[in-house]
């Protein structure tokens, strides 16, 4: 590790991990528009479906967050995230030769595997680059790659599902990525640990048990996680059903459907990222609690374009709803990831984002697509093809107003558990 780094050395670092991330969303969501074409070969129903985007990745995604975490918060950090990545492009690639749904979803698994060692480490490295008055911008810098791998996601892949193959897309998205392996292992410096604070980790690593006691007992963590894991299954539930119900209720071709969502969760959703995390170290500089409250007020509002969206009687229409909820319903996820690191001391950093990750993931992802795809199956038989419809417009209408509370009553204490942060170093 190094004892100091430069800002071109802090800059590319952090370049370099949000171009892992929009990867890691790549791999993760190409799926979503090849859905309609998988469903067409498998002969599989909306609960299925909804298995292979969420359950099936989020498995182990979820589960070895942690020992991963554990990994980072002793040793190299970007030699674990160089190796995860390996992982999952490979498994990525594989997706392409599945002979069956059985196997598609080992492989989607494998996918989970790998991406398991992406973020914690990732945003221990950003909390030892960025001191804490500037850490949620860097952290909305590095939330752009979810907007940007979901872009690619559905341009790349609905040109491809539409004029080659959906097999062919897990091979164009999944290889590149063992190249920036590569690039990570032997080009980012590793910071080292407490650099942006000037604090040094003289303790030996908390055992777990005792680490999420200490996270236990902050109340604003526990809120932030539950409303990200709130927000994070609308925000899953929506990517990857979207395609779905565009091709369902207003028979868009893929490759249409590619451009229009690409652009509008890129460009907007990547403002979205990005405007959450500035906003939120503007308000903090005099109470974290005003951050706290304005993300709670823009997730609940979030819910009223959605609902006008999913009840269009044209894509057009439902399209150009679709920009507001881009815009706000993202705000949340870079203040939440940065405040995880902030309330911990230096050498639970990693393990403190496995957590928030793990309970978020584990209602955002793993149920999100899950429930709601059940959800559609439970009201195709009223509603037929547009049952899409209805479960997505069910599921945002209820789950936002319930994240926002949380971020609500995050608020209330964010700034008397902030001080506590140091205790352990």
């Amino acid at each position: 590790m190094t004892g100091t780094i430069s800002e071109i050395q802090r800059r590319y670092a952090l370049a370099i991990l949000a171009i892992v991330y929009m990867f890691n969303f790549i791999d993760r969501q190409i799926l979503a528009i090849l859905l309609p074409a998988i469903r067409a070969e498998f002969g599989v129903s909306d609960l299925w479906l909804g298995f292979l985007s969420g359950t099936a990745f989020a498995l182990f995604y979820i589960v070895l967050g942690i020992p991963f975490a554990r990994y980072a918060d002793r040793h190299n950090r970007r030699n674990l995230i160089a190796f995860a990545l390996a992982l999952w492009s490979g498994m990525t690639a594989l997706c392409g030769a599945a002979a069956s749904f059985v196997q598609l979803a080992l492989a989607r698994i494998g996918v989970g595997v790998g991406e398991a060692g992406c973020s914690p480490p990732a945003h221990s490295m950003i909390a030892d680059l960025y001191p804490p008055e500037q850490r949620s911008t860097a952290m909305g810098v590095y939330t752009l790659g979810i907007s940007a791998g979901i872009m690619l996601a559905f341009m790349l892949g609905g040109w491809v599902v539409q004029n080659i193959g959906w097999r062919e897309a897990f091979y164009i998205v999944g290889i590149p990525g063992l190249l920036l392996a590569l690039v990570v292992r032997f080009t980012v410096t590793e910071p080292r640990r407490g650099h942006s604070e000037g604090r040094e980790a003289v303790s030996d690593q908390p055992a777990f048990l005792p680490t999420i006691k200490f996270l236990g007992r902050r109340a604003s963590f526990i809120h932030m996680a539950i409303g990200g894991g709130l927000s994070s299954y609308v925000g899953y539930s929506v990517v990857s059903f979207l395609p779905s119900f565009l091709v369902r209720s207003f028979a868009m071709p893929a490759d249409r459907i590619g451009l229009y969502l690409g652009l509008i969760v890129g460009v907007v959703g990547g403002a979205g990222f990005f405007l959450g995390g500035y906003i939120a170290d503007h308000l903090g500089r005099t109470a974290h609690r005003r951050a706290l409250r304005f993300i709670g007020l823009a997730v609940l509002l979030s819910a009223l374009p959605y609902a006008a969206m999913f009840l269009s009687d044209s894509w057009q229409i439902a399209l150009l709803f679709f920009l507001l909820p881009m815009l706000m319903a993202n705000v949340y996820l870079a203040p939440v990831l940065s405040q995880a690191q902030s309330l911990v001391s230096l050498r639970m950093r990693a393990m403190a984002s496995a957590i928030a990750l793990l309970i978020i993931n584990v209602i955002g992802l793993a149920l999100g697509p899950l429930l709601t795809g059940l959800l559609s199956d439970l009201l195709e038989p009223r509603f037929g093809e547009e049952s899409m419809r209805y479960s997505l417009l069910l599921v945002t209408s209820i789950v936002l107003p319930w994240a926002a509370l949380h971020y609500t009553l995050a608020g209330r204490t964010i700034d008397a558990d902030l001080t506590k942060a140091s205790a352990h170093d």
